[in-house]
C-alpha cells in the first residue's frame, strides 16, 4: 500500500488532512477538503486510477474539493446516508458559517457499518463512528493496520460535539467500542493534526 497525506487549506485557513491510498494501481481519496490542484497533481504523479472518493462526514472542510477531484479523475463518491443528506443541508455541512458555497455533491455509494470495499487485494471496512456528526464514519484496513478516523478521534483528543448533530454520548461510544477495540498497534490517521496509535489513545478521557 502507498499512502500519501496532504495537508490542504480549506475554509478560513482550516487545515484538513486529505489522504490518498493506493494499491494495485487503484486509489482512494479520503476527505478532499480543498486545494484540488494539489490533490490532482499528486494523483497524476502516482499514476493511479481513482476508484473511490470517500467522505468521512459532510462538513465542507472535508468535502470542498470533491467535485474537482471527481471531474479530473472520476471515482465513486462514498458517504453514509445521514451525512449524504447533510451534503445538501447548510446547517449540517457548515458551508454558510465558514463563508463558502457548498459544492453540489451527489454520492454514488451509500455506505454503512461493516461494509467492505477493495483497492486491489486490500480490504477496507466501514466503521460507523457517530458523534462528531450523526453519520460520521471511519475506515479500517486490518491487513495494513491503519484506520482513518475523520474527526472522531485525534491525537490526544476527540472531535467537536457542539456542532449540529454532534453528541458526546455518541462519540464516546464510538471511540470506546469501535476504535479502542482495534489492535493497539493500529495507526490512526485523523481528519486534522498528527497521526497517532490506538495504544496511545486508550487513556483518552471520554
Amino acid at each position: 500500500m502507498i499512502l500519501k497525506q496532504l495537508k490542504v487549506e480549506t475554509c478560513q485557513g482550516i487545515i484538513t488532512n486529505t489522504y490518498i491510498v493506493c494499491n494495485g494501481g487503484e486509489a482512494m481519496v479520503i476527505d478532499p477538503g480543498g486545494e484540488a490542484e494539489k490533490i490532482n497533481k499528486t494523483l497524476e504523479e502516482l499514476n493511479v486510477k481513482v476508484k473511490y472518493i470517500l467522505l468521512t462526514h459532510c462538513h465542507v472542510d472535508h468535502v470542498y474539493a470533491t467535485l474537482d477531484v471527481k471531474e479530473k479523475n472520476n471515482g465513486k463518491v462514498l458517504i453514509s446516508q445521514i451525512d449524504g443528506d447533510g451534503l445538501k443541508n447548510p446547517i449540517m455541512n457548515l458551508a454558510p458559517f465558514l463563508g463558502v458555497k457548498m459544492p453540489e455533491i451527489e454520492p454514488d455509494i451509500i455506505v454503512k457499518e461493516n461494509d467492505i470495499f477493495k483497492l486491489g487485494d486490500l480490504e477496507f471496512k466501514i466503521l460507523a463512528t457517530p458523534g462528531h456528526t450523526k453519520g460520521s464514519i471511519s475506515v479500517y484496513c486490518e491487513k495494513e493496520g491503519v484506520v482513518f478516523s475523520g474527526d472522531t478521534l485525534f491525537k490526544n483528543a476527540y472531535g467537536r460535539i457542539d456542532l449540529p448533530s454532534g453528541s458526546f454520548d455518541a462519540i464516546a461510544k464510538s471511540i470506546v467500542y469501535k476504535l479502542h477495540t482495534l489492535p493497539k498497534e493500529t495507526i490512526v490517521y485523523p481528519g486534522h493534526g498528527d497521526t497517532t496509535k490506538i495504544e496511545d489513545e486508550l487513556d483518552l478521557k471520554v
